[in-house]
């Protein structure tokens, strides 16, 4: 950690400013270029060139910042009030296209990936908190305590009105993302108090987003504030809190996603309910999920609703004594999360699990959810997700940590 972090500090050391050359990208040609204060006009960051967001960056309302095919972005090491991050803020869009072949990357300074290269020449896949993350807020509608129309993002401090999110505008439209991998994220600004790796907070369903991986975040991987956007081809690995989080009645999809949990991954699944009288529900369906010993299938709870179904999970350890809530199960928090799984509000379906040596499913899937779940043998699974979609871009599929899913 001493050379990391003298590493980070001598890469930091020589930029100054706007429009610095920073490090070599490999051909010759010094193309890191600092970014130090708000995007307030369109602006395009290009292929073959590196971004180094040197703290907080906001795009701010009616603009769009295109990011080419191939471009790098790096955070520089921050916490508090100081954590990079880049905030699409409510009216702006981000326009982040990139491809099989040239995926965005989204990391720390201390990474040597140049453009070009999908896996980091010299950074573990687990080590997390090392900037913050990519936040995209909208105007959707989203579920508040006091039925309020709008809040301050977690993760941004309340003085900076550019993490304000919520609205009426359900098809509200804050761009696309596409081909990312976001990496080494979740800075802490406060006691308790990270960053996601992918925060999406009133985001619309005029959004597009798909072909996502988030690598070693130290808060969750993706969550989900309320909203309407879908989500489609999604892969979480290492994260340091849960992987997938949803709250405030998102009203989306998520399908076809893989969670890969690290040693510091607490819930692959925390699905939260309304805070308001708003009562949307979202859909969350093909996923294959693999456990660690530290981690739980899911956990349900605070009113939670929406529809489960098609996963699959595997490599989680056996399930604690405690009925409700443990290591190693699925399970539902709470009376009002039961009430809406007896009501049909909660549904499962065809969910399927290899489970470890002498559990059962009503050990595994509690409070009734075992009659959806059926066990299956490792990699016999006929639900989950097609994991042909995160090969040649992820760093996952780089490293052969998709090697046990089917």
């Amino acid at each position: 950690m001493l050379i990391l972090t003298a590493a980070v500090i001598g890469f930091t050391g020589c930029i100054e400013g706007n429009d610095q050359p920073g490090t070599d990208n490999g051909n010759g040609n010094n193309s890191s270029i600092v970014i130090s204060s708000n995007i307030t006009s369109n602006t395009t960051w290009e292929t073959g060139k590196v971004y180094v967001l040197s703290g907080r960056i906001a795009v701010t309302s009616g603009v769009t910042l295109t990011i080419q095919p191939g471009v790098i972005v790096k955070g520089e090491v921050g916490t508090g009030a100081n954590a990079s991050a880049l905030i699409i803020a409510r009216g702006a869009r981000i326009n982040a296209a990139g491809t099989a072949t040239q995926p965005i990357i989204f990391t720390t300074v201390a990474d040597e990936i140049r453009p070009g290269q999908i896996a980091s020449p010299n950074m573990d896949p687990t080590l997390e908190g090392l900037w913050g993350g990519v936040l995209i807020l909208g105007r959707a509608r989203s579920s508040f305590a006091g039925d309020v129309q709008e809040i301050q993002i977690e993760g941004i401090p309340a003085s900076d009105t550019n993490g304000l999110y919520g609205g009426n505008n359900d098809a509200d439209n804050s761009g696309v993302l596409r081909y990312v991998s976001i990496r080494h994220g979740g800075a802490n600004i406060g006691e308790g108090n990270e960053i996601n790796g992918l925060t999406l907070g009133g985001v619309g369903s005029g959004t597009v987003i798909e072909n996502v991986e988030v690598v070693a975040n130290q808060d969750d991987g993706i969550e989900w504030f309320g909203g309407t956007v879908s989500v489609k081809n999604a892969l979480i690995w290492n994260s340091g809190d849960d992987a997938i989080d949803t709250d405030q009645a998102w009203a989306g999809t998520l399908d076809n996603f893989i969670v890969i949990c690290g040693v510091n991954t607490d819930h692959a699944l925390e699905i939260d309910g309304p805070e308001g009288s708003y009562n949307a529900a979202h859909i969350v369906k093909n996923g294959s999920i693999k456990g660690h010993p530290s981690s739980e299938f899911a956990d349900f709870r605070a009113g939670a609703r929406g529809t489960f179904e098609n996963l699959y999970f595997f490599n989680f350890p056996a399930p604690t004594a405690n009925n409700n809530a443990g290591r190693g199960d699925f399970s539902l928090s709470g009376d009002n999360t039961i009430a809406n799984f007896n009501n049909g509000v909660l549904k499962f379906a065809k969910l399927e699990a290899t489970l470890a040596d002498g559990v059962t499913l009503q050990q595994a899937f509690r409070n009734g959810t075992d009659v959806h779940a059926s066990t299956v043998a490792i990699r016999a699974n006929t639900v989950g997700a097609d994991k042909s979609a995160f090969a040649g871009w992820t760093w996952a599929a780089a490293a052969n940590a998709l090697a046990d899913f089917k």
